[in-house]
């Protein structure tokens, strides 16, 4: 051993770690089989292994299985970890080994010879606290990396969700402050009968309302932990009294009202709740996404666009064009809606992927399915708090078009017939005269009928016209 390398053993032989490492053998030997994307673990995924970890030495000390030294050590470990420390050991590519072995070891070792140096031990020794014996006792990596993608997953919606009900609760207030103003509405990208733009920024509201619920439905199942059923859901070297105790104490650690699982070899085999919840996140996604897509074209302009309306103005909009001003949150959301989407067909993908007693692609599934979360969050923050609260319409190019709109014939259409309707239409359109000038003009209505059966408040509403 030189000054900068110390020899550890692994069950393949001896292997050379950085002498001032805190992970060990299977760490390193990770690092030189998975060179592959330089992406590493999330960290709410590490503070889940971690808490893990101090749960089980928490539970064993309890039973007697660990002795207090021992699990002290291990305990006092993960809290170093939990609050920040040592956050660049944790080095494994997130694209590794089936199941996701590769992390846990990374957190068996660093755990364990954090607990030996605090009981005056050196690095790599292993000794009184092995990273197998000790750290990942009545544990596998089958239980310990679903049980913490299910506490990762549930942990970075807080967050997430909150900014989905803040970007929501800002679309009703706009709602409620536009809803005066009637606006042409447009289905097919072409004129439709008259809409207000309190109730379509009502619909906007309602859709990320209905995805939120939908995601926390799906999540609800993310609640059910298989902790305890250590290589295939059996429980073989875990106490009787484990899984439950593991429950409760992961439940303190994590202010979530967790469940014991029912059938602990089910929720080994499947990954089909991460699957739900990326499923119904990317849903979520969609509406987001339709949702800038349409700020995008009502924005548009400002003069040979709809220009109904104004974004606010976060940073020039082109290197050429001076003055240009471009709708860059609304286009920055709809990159992170499309990730979202690639995210979860991975995630499905690798949902089925499982074989028997077990789904070994879970770290893709974790990555996949964390960083979705993460990147939506933050995408449904900045456009809440750097786009929507910010909007202003255009009163004038609102009145301008749902005027000319041609779709107005269809409150014509009780009074004179679809036919005629039809026709007014598309003279309408050929000599660029509102239905409302053209329908007076023809004598089918007089000017007062006209007004009355054309009130475009009282289309937006049931009812017919006039």
């Amino acid at each position: 051993m030189n000054d900068r390398q110390r020899t550890e053993r692994d069950p393949l032989g001896p292997v050379s770690v950085p002498a001032e490492a805190w992970f060990g053998a299977q760490t390193v030997r990770a690092l030189a089989n998975f060179p592959i994307s330089g992406l590493r673990s999330s960290p709410r995924l590490i503070d889940a292994v971690v808490r893990i970890k101090r749960a089980a030495a928490s539970v064993h000390r309890g039973t007697g299985r660990l002795d207090a030294v021992r699990a002290d050590a291990i305990i006092a470990a993960a809290d170093r970890v939990l609050a920040g420390e040592l956050r660049d050991q944790f080095v494994v590519d997130v694209f590794q080994a089936g199941a996701g072995t590769s992390l846990n070891m990374n957190v068996n070792e660093v755990l364990a010879n954090l607990a030996n140096d605090a009981l005056g031990v050196a690095r790599g020794t292993y000794a009184p606290v092995h990273p197998n014996d000790h750290v990942n006792m009545a544990q596998s990596t089958n239980d310990v990396i679903p049980t913490a993608i299910r506490l990762s997953a549930l942990a970075a919606l807080v967050p997430a969700l909150g900014a989905a009900d803040r970007l929501a609760r800002t679309l009703r207030e706009r709602s409620a402050a536009f809803d005066d103003l009637v606006k042409a509405g447009r289905t097919h990208l072409q004129d439709a009968m008259p809409i207000r733009l309190g109730q379509e920024f009502g619909a906007w509201a309602g859709s990320i309302e209905r995805g939120t619920r939908r995601v926390r439905d799906a999540a609800d199942y993310l609640l059910d932990l298989g902790i305890g059923g250590t290589a295939v859901g059996t429980g073989v070297n875990a106490e009787p009294v484990y899984a439950e105790r593991m429950v409760d104490e992961l439940r303190l650690l994590t202010k979530l009202p967790l469940r014991l699982g029912a059938d602990r070899v089910q929720l080994m085999q499947s990954m089909g709740d991460a699957a739900g919840v990326s499923a119904a996140w990317r849903t979520l996604a969609l509406d987001v996404g339709k949702f800038a897509s349409d700020l995008r074209l009502l924005a548009s302009g400002p003069r040979t666009g709809l220009d109904e309306l104004r974004l606010p103005a976060v940073q020039p909009g082109s290197s050429i064009m001076p003055g240009k001003v471009n709708p860059s949150i609304p286009e920055m959301v709809n990159q992170v809606v499309f990730q979202v989407i690639g995210h979860d067909a991975t995630v499905a993908a690798a949902a089925e992927h499982g074989q028997l007693e077990l789904n070994v692609m879970m770290p893709v599934i974790a990555h996949n399915l964390l960083s979705a979360i993460e990147i939506l969050g933050n995408a449904m923050h900045v456009l809440d708090e750097r786009c929507v609260r910010g909007i202003e319409p255009n009163r004038d190019m609102l009145a301008y078009w749902v005027e000319r709109s041609a779709a107005l014939a269809t409150a014509l259409a009780p009074r004179i017939g679809y036919e005629k309707a039809a026709e007014l239409t598309k003279r309408s359109v050929a000599e660029g005269v509102p239905i409302r000038e053209l329908v007076v003009r023809e004598g089918l209505l007089t000017a007062a009928e006209a007004d009355q059966v054309l009130d475009l408040r009282r289309l937006t509403d049931p009812g017919v016209p006039g």
